[in-house]
């Protein structure tokens, strides 16, 4: 190989560095400020209207031009962005992506004030499989969605993030339990109400809720919500949907910075990913990007994927409802998911030909039993795209011998009738408060979604 050549290869290489890099530090941006599904959802219509999209609503007739980029919500955390091509969609079809906007967590009940010992708890609800251990001794926050009532008595809504450690889940000491790192038991009711502050030592230790005022968790959130808001005026909370979330913002691990720990990353990196692709997606043909709540908890809700949200706007976008059959036949959901990559010390979990490795590129994940929506027709695509892409491709397979999780491609593929695939990047400590995956992964995901909407690339299944 010649120098020049060699120069050239170099190059190449310090240039795609810096784009991850760049890509990574938005992504991280993007988790940080996305404690719930309100928060990543209003991140998300941020970043679609610098690119030009504009808002719908499914309250108003529509009105779409060739070409025109658009994005419409519900529930305020789920929202469907597209753009309208200028070609017919009986001819291209939609190419279609998936992935959603919660995960679990643990949820603020709605009268949740506990006043043990003179301290002040908060009950919680545990929203989704959450894994617990890890939610023990860190640094909380608190935020989420309040509905209120302003000074002419109009009921409205508004975000709220503390955006600074608020309340803590302590530890027993090793000393009151022996057996702790042999025969942990967590219950849910008891043992995780996180701790907020010290009250008034006159409280009796006895009471289970507090008496003053001052401990209201509606005055708390009144109090910061005004602060965060000067615009406000809230004449009395009527109501609130909270999440506490680990403070630690998103980061680099490892020697190498091979690692990207962060919170929330199933499924907001595939929120992200899919974002950023649809915001560079052309216009020739129609694509959309999905990204629905409560896929954690099943999906049935009216703002879930099993709900009826993307039904109705592919109903909006065709003429007739023979015509939606026909564009469905011609279309394809990709739904991004993250995976699991196989964990170096517990290796005996996964199957041995199908652990996938952090930063060895996405991950097609394949169920007999469809659990997974992914099929050889929709895999031999993505692996035509990943290749055009020059990103690496991987598969994942659950051991014969365990259960499996789901994602949204199998609802997609089963209300709408669409072709579907399940992909996802390989992570370690899902469900963790704090997740990881790779530094690579990522930028990997989004260079094939990048080209699955540039529609000079035919991926017709015939």
């Amino acid at each position: 190989m010649s120098d020049v050549s060699r120069s050239k290869i170099s190059s190449s290489k310090t240039t795609e560095a810096l784009e991850v890099q760049s890509f990574n530090t938005d992504l991280f941006s993007f988790l940080d400020a996305s404690p719930t599904p309100y928060h990543a959802v209003q991140n998300q219509i941020a970043l679609l209207e610098s690119y030009g999209f504009e808002c719908l609503s499914e309250a108003e007739s529509w009105s779409l031009e060739s070409g025109g980029r658009y994005y419409v919500t519900r529930n305020g955390s789920s929202i469907i962005a597209f753009v309208y091509g200028q070609n017919s969609l009986l001819e291209t079809g939609i190419r279609m992506l998936g992935a959603h906007t919660d995960s679990p967590c643990l949820k603020v009940k709605p009268n949740a004030e506990i006043v043990a010992h003179s301290y002040l708890k908060l009950g919680v609800e545990v929203y989704g499989g959450v894994l617990l251990n890890p939610w023990f001794d860190r640094d909380l926050s608190l935020a989420g969605k309040i509905v209120y009532q302003d000074d002419k008595q109009n009921i409205k809504s508004c975000l709220i993030d503390f955006k600074k450690p608020v309340a803590t889940i302590p530890s027993l000491a090793i000393h009151l339990d022996r057996e702790a790192n042999k025969k942990r038991h967590i219950n849910s009711q008891t043992d995780i109400p996180p701790v907020l502050m010290v009250i008034d030592n006159n409280c009796s230790d006895s009471k289970e809720t507090p008496d003053s005022e001052q401990l209201s968790l509606k005055d708390i959130l009144l109090q910061q919500a005004e602060k965060q808001n000067d615009d406000l005026t809230i004449n009395h909370i009527l109501d609130f949907e909270l999440s506490f979330y680990d403070s630690q913002n998103a980061s680099y691990v490892g020697l190498n910075e091979d690692f990207i720990a962060s919170s929330r990353l199933d499924n907001l990196l595939s929120c992200f990913v899919g974002t950023q692709a649809l915001m560079r997606a052309d216009n020739q043909g129609t694509s959309l990007l999905v990204c629905s709540d409560h896929e954690e908890v099943g999906s049935a809700s009216t703002a879930g994927a099993q709900g009826p949200f993307l039904k109705s706007v592919l109903e909006r976008l065709a003429d007739s409802a023979e015509s939606l059959t026909r564009i469905v036949d011609q279309s394809m959901m990709i739904s991004a998911d993250n995976a699991h990559g196989i964990h170096p010390n517990f290796a005996d979990k996964h199957d041995t030909n199908h652990g996938p490795i952090i930063n060895q590129g996405p991950v097609i994940k394949v169920n007999a039993n469809q659990r997974y929506a992914s099929n050889c027709e929709t895999a031999a695509v993505f692996k035509v795209l990943a290749e055009i892409a020059q990103v690496p491709v991987q598969s994942f397979v659950v051991r014969t011998d365990m259960g499996c999780g789901s994602t949204i491609g199998p609802i997609a593929a089963t209300e709408i009738g669409v072709k579907t695939l399940d992909v996802g990047v390989p992570t370690f400590a899902m469900h963790s408060i704090r997740e990881l995956c790779g530094n690579k992964d990522a930028w990997y995901l989004f260079s094939v979604l990048q080209k699955y909407f540039d529609f000079k690339h035919c991926i017709n299944i015939t």
